[in-house]
């Protein structure tokens, strides 16, 4: 059995997801111009301070490893962040279902502090994706769900079950990088995409299915259990 890397060069240096590799060799090339400038200039203090710009990337993109629950049923957390809203809602009508039934909706706000890397709520297949042009209002209300830029995922679970997740734009975060595609079949806290700079993601849980978190609680993506799958045809089906 593989054991958990836990030295303190892991806890420092985690390992960083490849959309962020670009984004932190610009920030290096910025920073060492500025240190070379305000080294010239003799001021070597200020000259360092520059060097926090990469660092800061380079934690923003971080991508460490998660270790999903063992419960089968369980579906766990698509984001790292604080639970900011709990309502029962349709499902989106950009997924074009016959019928859009009453569900819960979970919404996950993401802080520049958080990993911004998502993973899958459940093992199963993406039926649909769409992607909608918004606004840019604060992540954390309610109204993002409707005005903001966002990516919708349809899924369809192992056991036949329909599920919806939504990656939502924020104040900061100006792209939503989707890596499931329609027709793709993915496993249990699979990474699915990522949001750049600050933002949310909303599950619609499958009809009947209730949810066992509370708003204000932490998520860790992957890990975190936000609700339990019911075989069809059983309780609260």
């Amino acid at each position: 059995m593989d054991t958990a890397d836990l030295s303190l060069w892991r806890f420092l240096f985690p390992p960083i997801h490849r959309e962020g590799i670009r984004f932190v060799l610009i920030a290096g090339i910025v920073a060492l111009a500025a240190h070379s400038l305000f080294i010239w200039l003799g001021h070597p203090l200020v000259a360092l301070l520059f060097w926090i710009l990469p660092a800061c990337v380079y934690y923003f993109f971080r991508d460490p490893e998660r270790i999903p629950p063992l419960d089968a049923d369980a579906i766990v957390s698509p984001a790292d962040g604080t639970v900011c809203l709990i309502v029962q809602v349709p499902m989106p009508e950009q997924l074009g279902l016959e019928l859009s039934p009453i569900v819960w909706r979970i919404s996950v706000f993401m802080s520049v502090l958080n990993v911004h890397v998502n993973r899958m709520p459940a093992e199963g297949t993406i039926t649909k994706t769409h992607y909608i042009p918004g606004e840019i209002v604060n992540a954390s209300l309610d109204k993002a769900s409707e005005s903001n830029e966002r990516l919708l995922y349809l899924m369809t679970t192992t056991d036949g079950q329909q599920l919806a997740f939504v990656q939502i734009a924020g104040l900061v975060a100006r792209r939503i990088v989707g890596f499931a595609k329609e027709g793709q079949k993915l496993a249990r806290a699979e990474r699915f995409g990522l949001i750049r700079f600050g933002s949310r993601v909303d599950v619609y849980l499958p009809q009947g299915i209730e949810p066992s978190v509370r708003v204000g609680q932490t998520m860790v993506a992957g890990e975190t259990i936000i609700a339990r799958l019911t075989k069809p045809g059983g309780p609260g089906a």
